[in-house]
């Protein structure tokens, strides 16, 4: 019989067990206080800018929000507090404790990948001789994107019939499930949000900028999926293939890897081709690799991967990431070649030369 490599190891870093909260939160009403929040400050911003003309107005429109932290704190207790409020008396999903606590290596990896795409993103943006607030003000925007997109793609497109029944569940992250193709979604809502906020910085502009993070973040998250023994592969007798002990022992295509090492080489071409137009690609070549590369990846992969239980299964031929996956691809595909690479090229040249 071969030897095949098994994982068997905890997906759990440390547990830090359960704590208590003095009230129950309504989860409902963190949502609305963060709709709330957003709408406040945005009006309050355009409120004091409202009358200035000239030089000064132009200042504020560059730095961004006029309010101070301390106002923009008192905000978002006024929206929390109101929001909660408005559920106290509706039988809404609530939590009343945090926990327990685990920091898990699939939580870490997906830390890891937030913190080094700021790092690579904002640089981007100092490249482009934008202000420091836009790079912190758009990894906000993504981080609250890409989470609430990623586990409504997986309510929604994957799980539907069971959170339509445990609709208080919907916004319980820490049971799993997040679908990157809702995350997407999310980020695509970030961005138009962002330009909405920074007119200065276009959409098409700022996805080329968050494309080369996001490569190098997909390749940590699925190693952090690795971790947790989850987005298995089919049965297979490769020399390669990993037992995951927590789940049986077949041996399987560790898919999961496959996918990291795809998005890995992602990320080193769009290094390349950032660097190739010395810092100022084409607007749209680093979307539409991206968007091409991935999720071409993906559709591939996806003949490797165990289905998953629920509508997925019911599906004949494609799984629902690759029926999904592909009009993404179409997308890559139309972005590179609507690209002006002869102007790209002739900047290159007169920066060369």
């Amino acid at each position: 019989m071969q030897d095949y490599f098994v994982w068997d190891g905890s997906p759990i870093l440390f547990d830090l067990g359960v704590v208590e909260l003095p009230f129950s939160i309504s989860i409902p009403g963190i949502v609305l206080a963060f709709v709330m929040y957003l709408g406040a400050v945005s009006f309050f911003s355009k409120s004091t800018q409202t009358g200035k003309t000239g030089k000064r107005r132009k200042k504020q429109n560059e730095e961004g929000s006029s309010l101070n932290k301390i106002q923009q704190i008192g905000i978002g207790i006024a929206a929390f507090s109101l929001g909660q409020l408005l559920f106290i008396a509706a039988e809404a999903g609530t939590i009343s404790q945090i926990g327990p606590i685990a920091i898990r290596w699939y939580g870490l990896m997906f830390a890891a990948s937030f913190l080094l795409g700021y790092y690579l993103g904002s640089k981007t943006f100092e490249h482009a001789g934008k202000p420091q607030e836009q790079p912190e003000t758009l990894f906000i925007y993504l981080m609250i994107g890409t989470v609430l997109g990623a586990r409504l793609g997986h309510v929604f497109f994957y799980d539907f019939d069971y959170y339509i029944r445990n609709l208080n569940e919907i916004f319980y992250f820490w049971q799993g499930g997040l679908a990157s193709h809702g995350a997407v979604a999310g980020v695509l809502l970030a961005i138009y949000a962002f330009t909405r906020k920074y007119p200065d910085s276009g959409f098409l502009w700022t996805a080329d900028r968050i494309a080369i993070p996001f490569a190098i973040g997909g390749s940590f998250v699925r190693i952090g999926n690795f971790f947790n023994s989850e987005i298995l592969g089919s049965p297979t007798d490769v020399s390669w293939a990993v037992i995951f002990v927590r789940e049986d022992m077949v041996p399987r295509h560790p898919a999961m890897l496959y996918e990291s090492f795809l998005y890995m080489v992602i990320f080193v071409i769009l290094i390349f081709v950032y660097r190739y137009f010395r810092n100022n690609p084409p607007v749209g070549i680093l979307s539409g690799i991206f968007m091409a590369g991935i999720f071409l990846a993906r559709f591939v992969i996806e003949f490797a991967k165990e289905r998953q239980p629920g509508f997925d299964e019911t599906l004949a031929f494609l799984s629902m990431g690759q029926i999904l996956s592909l009009p993404l691809v179409a997308v890559g595909i139309w972005l590179l070649a609507k690209a002006d690479w002869k102007k790209g090229l002739q900047e290159r040249n007169a920066v060369t030369s």
